[in-house]
Parts: C-alpha cells; structure tokens; sequence
C-alpha cells in the first residue's frame, strides 16, 4: 500500500494551525479526529448538505484521521453515529433542531 498524502492550500494549512483541536470520536472501533462541529467552515457546512461526505469529511477530520476514515469506508448509520459522538465529545449537538416549541396557551377562535 502506498502513503498518499493531502495537498492542502496554504489558507487551508492556516486554518488548520489556527484552528489546533481536534476531538476524538471513535468509528467502527477505531478513534479519529475531528474538529469541534462549532468550529465546521461554511464551506464544510456546503459540502455536507450537499452529500459530498468524502470532501466534507476531508475539510473536518485530521489528515491521518481521513486516511483511516477512507480506509474503514463505514456505514451511514456508522457515519452518523460517529458524528454524533465527535458532537457530545465537544458538548455540541450536531443533530437536527427540534424546532421552535408551542406556545403553552391557545389562541382563541373568533
């Protein structure tokens, strides 16, 4: 097997030093990193809603991170659980919102 290595743009690496943490959350038994969801580029945030995971992915996770991750290829449901343990392991949710809440009083009919 040969070593593949991620060409990242020098704004990118910037980010990446400026950013400095990870958390770890493990996947199918193995434990990778992944930046805080709070911490996620809107870039990221693009590639995710658009179901590109392999590049949202490679934008959120530590480079040998990403390299376990392609070569665990996971499930969708091992996938999101991954994803939202990275989440608890940074106190933050990555789940869908609940909504706004109902209003405990009725609004009278005329």
């Amino acid at each position: 097997m040969t070593e593949q290595t991620i060409e990242v743009t020098p704004a990118e690496a910037q980010e990446i030093e400026a950013l400095g943490h990870y958390v770890t959350a493990e996947l199918c038994g193995e434990a990778l990193e992944i930046t805080p969801s709070g911490a996620w580029r809107q870039s990221s945030m693009r590639l995710l809603k658009a179901g590109e995971m392999d590049d949202f992915l490679r934008s959120v996770l530590s480079p040998d991170s990403y390299e376990a991750y392609l070569d665990l290829d996971p499930t969708n449901d091992e996938l999101g659980a991954f994803l939202d343990a990275g989440g608890s392991a940074s106190g933050e949710s990555v789940g869908k919102s609940s909504g706004p809440s109902r209003s405990q009083g009725r609004t009278r009919k005329r």
